[in-house]
C-alpha cells in the first residue's frame, strides 16, 4: 500500500481473482477472447453500417452508435482485467479508479437512453410505417445521440462529483473485484457514506429500473397494437422485436441487480457486474448479426 503522511491511500488492490494460476490463466485466455471477439465484432458492425447502402436506416444508424458505446464500455474494463491476470500485485491509482467508474457510468447512461430510442424507432417502423422516414429524421436520429450522451454525461457527473473528493485513509482492498465501480469504492471512504449510498442506488439503481420499465412498456403497446390490427402480424412484430427484447434484458438485468440490489449484497454480484461490462457488449453484435439476414447480407458484400 502506498501511503501519504502515513494516511492517504494513493492505490486500490483489486481482489477479484485471487485464485490460483491454473485458474487465472483459463480466465486470462477467456477473457482476452471475449474482448478480441467484442472489438472485431462491434467494428464489424460499425463498418458495415457505415460502408452498405442498404443499411442507410435509421434503425442501423442507432445500431452502428450502439456498437461503439459497447465497444467503449468493454474497454474501460476488460484491458485492466487481462493485465491484472498477468500480474501477481493488482492494483489501480485512486485516479485511475475514479477515471474507470467516470467512463463506465458514462458510457453505460448512454447506453441506456440510446436502447430507449431504439425501442421508439421500433415503435415507429411497426405501428406507423408510412410515416416511418417523416418521423425518423436525420435530425431526430443526431438529436437521439447528442441526448444519450449528455445523458450519459450527467449521469456520471452527477455521483462522480460527490465521489472525486471523499478521503481514502484507511482500507485500500476492493473485495470480491475485478475492477472498480462506486458501491465498493464508496464503502472504503474515511467517512459515513450511507447517504452517498443511498444517492448511487437512486441514481444508478432506479435509472436502470425505470429505463427497463419504459422498454418493456413500449414493446408491450407495439405487440398490442400489432395485435389488434392483424393477427398474422404479431408474428412477424415478435421476430423484430425478440433480438431488441434479448438485449435489453440482458444490459437492464445485470444493471437492476448491481445498483438497486442493497449495498451489502454487492459483493455476491461479481459474476453479474462480469456480464454487465464484459460478456453483453459480445452478445449484442451476436444478436444483432445472427438474427438479422439483411446485416449479413451486407457483411458478406463488403470488399476491402
Amino acid at each position: 500500500m502506498d501511503l501519504q503522511n502515513g494516511s492517504v491511500v494513493t492505490e486500490f488492490i483489486l481482489l477479484g481473482f485471487s485464485a490460483g494460476w491454473e485458474l487465472q490463466f483459463v480466465f486470462l485466455v477467456t477473457f482476452s477472447l471475449i474482448y478480441g471477439a467484442t472489438v472485431l465484432g462491434n467494428v464489424l458492425i460499425m463498418v458495415t453500417v457505415t460502408f452498405s447502402s442498404t443499411l442507410h436506416s435509421p434503425m442501423y444508424f442507432l445500431l452502428g452508435n450502439l456498437s461503439f458505446l459497447d465497444m467503449c464500455l468493454s474497454t474501460v474494463t476488460t484491458p485492466k482485467i487481462i493485465r491484472d491476470l498477468l500480474t501477481e500485485h493488482k492494483t489501480i491509482s485512486v485516479w485511475g479508479c475514479m477515471a474507470q467508474m467516470f467512463f463506465m457510468h458514462c458510457f453505460g447512461g448512454a447506453e441506456m437512453t440510446l436502447l430507449i430510442a431504439m425501442a421508439f424507432d421500433r415503435y415507429v417502423a411497426i405501428c406507423k410505417p408510412l410515416h416511418y422516414r417523416t418521423i425518423m429524421s436525420h435530425k431526430l436520429l443526431k438529436g437521439f445521440v447528442i441526448l444519450s450522451w449528455t445523458i450519459g454525461f450527467i449521469h456520471t457527473m452527477s455521483q462522480m462529483v460527490l465521489t472525486v473528493n471523499l478521503p481514502f485513509c484507511g482500507p485500500h482492498i476492493i473485495d470480491n473485484s475485478i475492477f472498480c465501480d462506486l458501491p465498493l469504492v464508496i464503502k472504503l471512504a474515511c467517512m459515513d457514506t450511507y447517504t452517498l449510498e443511498l444517492f448511487v442506488i437512486a441514481d444508478s439503481g432506479l435509472l436502470s429500473f425505470i429505463c427497463f420499465l419504459l422498454l418493456l412498456v413500449s414493446y408491450t403497446v407495439i405487440l398490442v397494437t400489432v395485435q389488434q390490427r392483424s393477427s398474422g402480424g404479431l408474428r412477424k412484430a415478435l421476430s423484430t422485436l425478440s433480438a431488441h427484447i434479448t438485449v435489453v434484458t440482458l444490459f437492464f438485468g445485470p444493471c437492476i441487480f448491481i445498483y438497486a440490489w442493497p449495498f451489502s449484497s454487492f459483493a455476491s454480484n461479481k459474476i453479474l457486474a462480469v456480464f454487465y461490462t464484459v460478456i453483453t457488449p459480445l452478445l449484442n453484435p451476436i444478436i444483432y448479426t445472427l438474427r438479422n439476414e439483411k446485416m449479413q447480407g451486407a457483411m458478406r458484400k463488403l470488399q476491402f
